[in-house]
């Protein structure tokens, strides 16, 4: 890193870390734009979504620190500036790669539902589905939280430097403060329409004494959440599963607004999974990311799988490259509704990636026109469909960070509290999760259940995709994004651009989003060019809207002893190495 960067990003952090001064607005809609370029590196890289977290994990991996140690400090510190996305109250998928054993493999850290959860769940009582803020909205929507034990097993695996020593950043900045920036800021007063200030707790910290969203620039400390991670430095996970920190929250969940059902004994009974990754062969390439109950890698495989049908990195040899992903990903949506939950509680068809059978949706998709809304396919399975497709339910909030250590281990890792600001009960300096709003409100549909309806322990299907991507054994790209269930076309695309265009990963990240779930209608990100794609897709029969679509991706390329990161403009996060 050249001398001026440093001194750059030096002046940047000390005006966040600093309460006492103002930081300078950036040009934005709904979240923070910045114009960056992609920052390259040859020793160590890692890239989140706020500048303060990615200190944390550079200072971890100059100090000699692996990719594991970084993700500790990254995600507790997101968890303090970033609150409203992640943090000890919610979930992470991460993906490790091993160097010393060349090996890849994910980590399920997803939140669970109580014992005592049964399919109607979400059914008031005149047995109709609740309205989606109302179940929101209060301890009910509280799964058991798997980050904190997930970032403790990773530690226990591949860490070298201490537990204690991680959370250290986190502790000190909760307790110095920071300033709240453009972006959660804007969150707060966003989180203020659905309620977050109608729990005291929450009120308290992100409102003034006049019950004002606290502003840009407001010195914001946590003390609580110090104390939280004191907690977890000296006893690790232990009081957040079995002591104090669960009592807390179990009381809290049971008593809030629309109160839960956790238990103590879910909490002590919670395991983080490890799992093996799901992966596609797409070109060159195999792409690798997180399977059930996380929808992310089996869909953006699909979509991939469709469109290597197509040669899309050489000029004029196909037609408009928007208009296949947007079939390709009608597609794999249609699949996605039917098939895809916890494969813990729900059997699913083995063929999803099969190539022949890829390559019959393929045949589906025309060049030259839409096919509107895309029916499920029929995979290679050995039994009959038992399933009803299920209707998309809203996901929001979530971030993501990839890190490369000097010893070739690496980290790609999505993580969640669902909504902004999650289910809007604090405890302890955190906000709690609402992922149970991720199962399906309605547990079956024409007289068949739907795969991802509510049972007794099982975890929510997810959209995220945290993604390695492997080139002749050896990892050769990091990515994933927050992002609802548009994460999966935010990936996809990102990919096609990286390995298909051959964009470096700022550039794909930068790319304006085309987005279809299997709509009739798809969504352009707003912005210059928008009404010219609509019009283009207009012309192949696409009916486009303009729409502010807000990813987070992050990516590092990995090259000949050269790592090149990208961060989100359409955040505030940053990629740093050496």
């Amino acid at each position: 890193m050249t001398r001026s960067r440093l001194a750059a990003l030096a002046a940047v952090l000390a005006s966040l870390a600093s309460p006492g001064h103002a930081q300078e607005a950036q040009p934005e809609s709904t979240t923070a734009l910045a114009e960056r370029a992609s920052v390259t590196a040859e020793d160590f890289m890692v890239a989140t979504a706020h500048p303060l977290a990615t200190k944390a994990g550079y200072d971890v991996l100059a100090a000699g620190g692996s990719a594991a140690d970084a993700a500790v400090a990254v995600q507790m510190m997101l968890g303090l500036v970033e609150p409203q996305s992640s943090g000890l109250g919610g979930g992470t998928f991460l993906l490790y790669w091993n160097a010393a054993l060349g090996e890849l493999t994910s980590f399920d850290g997803r939140e669970t539902a109580p014992a005592i959860a049964d399919p109607g769940y979400w059914l008031g009582p005149d047995g109709a589905a609740v309205e989606f803020w109302d179940a929101v909205v209060g301890g009910r929507s509280v799964g058991v939280p798997g980050t904190p034990k997930l970032m403790e097993e990773i530690h226990a695996r591949y860490g070298r430097l201490p537990w204690a020593d991680l959370l250290a950043p986190a502790i000190d900045t909760a307790e110095a403060g920071f300033e709240i920036s453009q972006r959660m800021a804007d969150a707060i007063v966003e989180g203020q329409e659905q309620r977050l200030d109608a729990f005291p707790a929450a009120k308290a910290y992100f409102f003034d004494d006049g019950g004002s969203p606290k502003a840009e620039g407001s010195p914001l400390r946590n003390p609580d959440y110090a104390r939280t991670l004191r907690l977890l430095a000296a006893q690790g996970t232990a009081p957040f599963y079995t002591g104090s920190i669960a009592r807390d929250i179990v009381a809290a969940v049971r008593t809030e607004t629309n109160p839960g059902e956790l238990t103590l004994a879910d909490f002590a009974d919670y395991k983080v999974k490890e799992r093996a990754p799901v992966c596609l062969d797409y070109r060159t390439y195999e792409v690798c990311g997180m399977g059930p109950p996380s929808s992310g890698a089996l869909t953006v495989g699909q979509i991939l799988g469709i469109l290597s049908h197509w040669d899309l990195g050489r000029p004029g040899a196909n037609t408009d490259i928007d208009h296949l992903f947007i079939e390709a990903s009608k597609l794999a949506f249609a699949d996605r509704g039917l098939y895809m939950a916890d494969s813990d509680f729900v059997k699913m068809p083995a063929g999803l990636l099969d190539p022949a059978y890829l390559e019959s949706r393929a045949a589906l998709i025309d060049p030259g026109a839409a096919m509107g809304s895309a029916a499920p396919g029929e995979p290679p399975w050995d039994e009959t469909r038992l399933y009803a497709p299920s209707a998309d339910q809203p996901e929001f909030g979530t971030s993501h960070f990839v890190i490369v250590d000097r010893y070739g281990d690496m980290v790609s890792a999505t993580t969640t509290i669902e909504t902004g600001f999650g289910s809007r009960v604090m405890v302890d300096g955190f906000l709690l999760n609402n992922e149970l709003t991720d199962f399906s409100f309605e547990p079956e549909a024409d007289g068949k259940p739907i795969a991802n309806r509510v049972e007794a322990g099982k975890r929510p299907r997810s959209s995220m995709a945290p993604t390695i991507v492997l080139e002749h054994g050896e990892p050769r790209l990091l990515i994933g994004s927050p992002g609802g269930s548009r994460i999966i076309e935010y990936v996809a695309e990102a990919l096609i651009g990286i390995l298909d265009l051959g964009l470096d990963p700022q550039e794909a990240i930068d790319r304006p989003h085309v987005v279809n779930r299997n709509s009739d209608t798809t969504e352009v990100e707003e912005g210059p060019g928008a009404e010219a794609t609509i019009a283009r897709l207009a012309a192949v029969g696409q009916t486009a809207k303009a729409a502010n679509l807000n990813s987070g991706l992050h990516a590092i390329l990995i090259g000949d002893g050269t790592l090149t990161g990208g961060a989100d403009k359409r955040r505030e996060g940053l990629a740093m190495g050496d």
